[in-house]
């Protein structure tokens, strides 16, 4: 029997994955993207299913270039119909927040107004008809990484003269207003299979844009979680969290972004404006750890339901010998 493929280069986000896969038998290959190769004439590789796990972030872990080269190789596996989570057009937007805003748009839902910019001599004119405060946020992010906030328009044109600005890996940065969030909390939806998983508030603590849920320290009522292995050693942001069930009609409008967007398995966050009330879609997850101690926050093992999904979509059972191999 084929094994699953798992396609990732951060050494520890995925271990509660790779747990889940051993205790069902399930047989998995483990991909690094940082050093790989593959011949565009040799046969497909024999897989079952290939999870794509890479994550944008990789730049902040000397890995900007495998961020580029996991597009070449899914298309190349698609190309020889090795069925692909979260494929080419799911990593296409994955690494561009324009992108992911253009969608957004393009569906008929609010998204804070933004600009895309490829050079920081253009971010003050880009500024004008923005309310400030605002972030300068690179296209290509992750973990919170390559925001900087500005409260006025001064402080934006004396970083812009100071040329200490950084636009990332591609060299393109959104300028957006920076939404105060009513209540003091943003929502996160995750999917799996294109619907709906479950969701959880994050109440902010202004210190942070990296609102990985799995580094998330306590529920809303200060209660302590255990992190998953992946997290333990995560720094305690302070963060919060509690499960929530959005509305009938933002579930839908989730559902249908990652639909649109080929996302398989994913999260899209979105934040209520305090100053009209207006809820605005920000941000959209290919890659999307889930929230800490879930069963004590969300009521069950999320991923016990990403392997029943893996396991339908290669079409194998649990009863096989476990296949654990890196390449």
């Amino acid at each position: 029997m084929s094994s699953i493929a798992i396609y990732h280069e951060h050494p520890d986000w995925f271990k509660p994955l790779f747990e889940e896969l051993t205790n069902r038998n399930i047989p998995y290959t483990r991909i690094n993207p940082l050093a790989h190769q593959f011949s565009i004439d040799a046969p497909a590789p024999d897989y079952s299913l290939f999870f794509n796990r890479m994550s944008p972030s990789a730049y902040l872990r000397e890995g900007s270039h495998a961020i580029f080269y996991t597009l070449n190789y899914l298309k190349h596996l698609e190309y020889h119909g090795i069925p692909v989570v979260n494929g080419y057009k799911a990593f296409t937007y994955e690494t561009s927040k324009a992108l992911q805003l253009e969608l957004t748009h393009s569906l008929g839902y609010r998204f804070p107004k933004s600009r895309v910019v490829n050079h920081s001599s253009h971010l003050v004119q880009a500024a004008e008809g923005l309310r400030f405060p605002v972030v300068v946020k690179a296209n290509i992010g992750g973990s919170g990484a390559g925001i900087t906030k500005f409260d006025n328009l001064e402080a934006l044109r004396a970083t812009v003269e100071s040329g200490d600005l950084s636009f990332g890996i591609d060299h393109t940065a959104l300028l957006q207003e920076f939404i105060p969030a009513r209540g003091g909390y943003i929502t996160r939806v995750e999917t799996l299979g294109g619907k709906f998983l479950y969701a959880i508030r994050v109440y902010l603590t202004g210190d942070t844009f990296n609102l990985c849920p799995a580094d998330i320290c306590q529920t809303s009522t200060g209660v302590e979680l255990v992190r998953n292995a992946c997290a333990i050693e995560a720094p305690k942001n302070g963060l919060k969290v509690e499960g929530y069930t959005p509305p009938a009609p933002i579930i839908k409008a989730v559902e249908n972004i990652v639909q649109q967007a080929g996302i398989d398995v994913g999260g899209i966050e979105y934040i209520i404006d305090d100053r009209d009330g207006e809820v605005l879609y920000y941000d959209v997850n290919a890659l999307s750890n889930f929230v800490a101690d879930a069963v004590n926050v969300i009521g069950f093992n999320p991923h016990k339901r990403l392997v029943d999904y893996l396991q339908q979509r290669a079409g194998i059972t649990s009863s096989h010998k476990i296949l654990s191999t890196t390449h």
